[in-house]
């Protein structure tokens, strides 16, 4: 097939190289923001007087035909084009004849594309902060129904003072609600028009570049054609976000799938989020939290990836900019992917209620406030710290708790001990007492949950 740029040329590029430079193969996923552009680009060289209104009429026209058809099914996008752009452009001069030659007046395809991934990439942020949003939403949901789901609280793994599932669950909505302030953040910075750029330098025609970004919802053009075609930065930013993201998907699944084991048994994940050992028939295996897991460094090496191609790059367009899609568009499409089964997977696990305060009580995660009752009694911290070691290393031998050991016992080791010991160690106790805000009592997440509802009714990245 003859190339749309050929003309300087004597003979065809061999087959070879334009396999290896053609990009249809994975930019075809821009073919809807590439009519899209290619729309609100003749719509303003109409206004302009570049072209007629005929000549408008019948491009865009011929650019919805060409839409519609693709979308269902009548025509197909095939390797004999170089990019998305000269697929558009042929089947349109195909379909109006030489109207169609004018599509590509005051502009290159290096705006073009620039215009393309940036309006896919501001789609993407937007699917993204959805997705997040639905598993916030998730999030607090649980965190109303299990304000006295009491827990242990682990530092190094180590079970340290008793908390609620509400609380552990919280800590995941901070993680989350930054992650959709990250992307409200670069969708805002990101959302400047390119076209108009042209190859690096602008155009000489009267381009009304105002227009055209309003026509496509941005906040207005770039203001330098070198930067405009050169830019990559929203998607580093974008990959970096997406990065983190997976980073806090990954903890959470570690959790779940700790929680999930014959030792923990905190949780029931549900069958339909679960699959089985093709030799082991007692196996139920938390397959999609290690799936997540896994794939956090799939996107994390999309980020580095893009980061070590522009590392090197003189202004302004070069063709190593065309390996940001590949990478990018597997990176958004496995976040989304991981995001929308994460969420599944989350609303429809059982948690062992019982299992989980047991395992509080068993893990001396009242020594803290053991030792606190002893301050309150007038003994010195360090005295105290020392004294409840003594108590906890007593219980490991004897195989018991701190709230199971008799009142003589207590006051073997210490006199300033009374009968109110039991309930100022209970698991209640320990946890409703800490009504600071943000700490696990129920009157503080209380709190806290009404201010996440106020968060959530807020509008969602337009």
């Amino acid at each position: 097939m003859a190339q749309l740029w050929g003309g300087r040329f004597t003979k065809e590029t061999e087959q070879k190289v334009y396999a290896f430079n053609a990009s249809i193969r994975f930019d075809k996923k821009l073919f809807s923001q590439d009519i899209e552009g290619s729309i609100a680009h003749v719509i303003m060289l109409a206004k302009q007087g570049i072209l007629t209104g005929e000549e408008r009429d019948s491009i865009i026209k011929g650019l919805t035909g060409i839409r519609e058809d693709v979308e269902n099914g009548r025509l197909e996008i095939t390797d004999e084009y170089e990019d998305i752009h000269s697929f558009v452009e042929a089947n349109l001069i195909d379909r109006i004849g030489d109207a169609g030659k004018k599509l590509h007046t005051g502009r290159s395809r290096n705006d073009q594309v620039a215009l393309d991934m940036r309006l896919y990439t501001r789609l993407q942020v937007q699917e993204t902060d959805r997705l997040l949003k639905e598993l916030l939403t998730v999030i607090l949901t649980t965190m109303e129904e299990n304000l006295e789901t009491y827990m242990p609280g682990f530092t190094h793994l180590q079970k340290a003072q008793p908390i609620t599932l509400a609380h552990h669950y919280g800590a995941y909505f901070e993680m989350f609600k930054r992650d959709r302030l990250r992307l409200k953040d670069i969708f805002y910075r990101m959302n400047y028009c390119p076209l108009g750029a042209g190859a690096l330098a602008g155009t000489t025609y009267p381009l009304d570049r105002n227009y055209t970004a309003s026509l496509m919802g941005f906040e207005g053009p770039t203001l330098n054609s070198m930067d405009s075609v050169a830019d990559r930065d929203y998607l580093i930013e974008f990959l970096s976000a997406l990065s983190t993201i997976m980073m806090h998907l990954s903890r959470f699944s570690e959790e779940i799938i700790i929680w999930n084991s014959n030792e923990y048994q905190f949780v029931e994940i549900d069958d339909a989020y679960s699959t089985g050992s093709s030799i082991m028939p007692q196996k139920k295996n938390p397959d999609i939290a290690e799936l997540v897991r896994g794939k956090t460094g799939r996107v994390y090496g999309a980020l580095v990836s893009l980061l070590t191609t522009m590392k090197g790059i003189p202004l302004a367009y070069n063709k190593d900019m065309q390996e940001d899609k590949e990478v990018a568009f597997d990176a958004m499409d496995t976040v989304k992917d991981c995001l929308d089964l994460f969420t599944g997977m989350l609303r429809t696990m059982k948690f062992r209620r019982q299992r989980m305060a047991e395992s509080a009580m068993n893990g001396f995660t009242n020594a803290t406030d053991a030792a606190d009752y002893l301050v309150n009694k007038g003994v010195p911290f360090r005295d105290a710290h020392g004294i409840i070691g003594k108590l906890v290393l007593y219980c490991i031998e004897k195989n018991t708790s701190i709230d199971a050991l008799s009142l003589e016992e207590l006051q073997a080791v210490s006199d300033k001990f009374d009968a109110d010991i039991y309930d100022a160690v209970s698991l209640k106790t320990c946890v409703e007492k800490r009504l600071t805000i943000g700490a696990p009592g129920s009157d503080a997440m209380k709190k806290v949950i009404e201010i996440e509802k106020e968060y959530l009714a807020q509008e969602s990245i337009s």
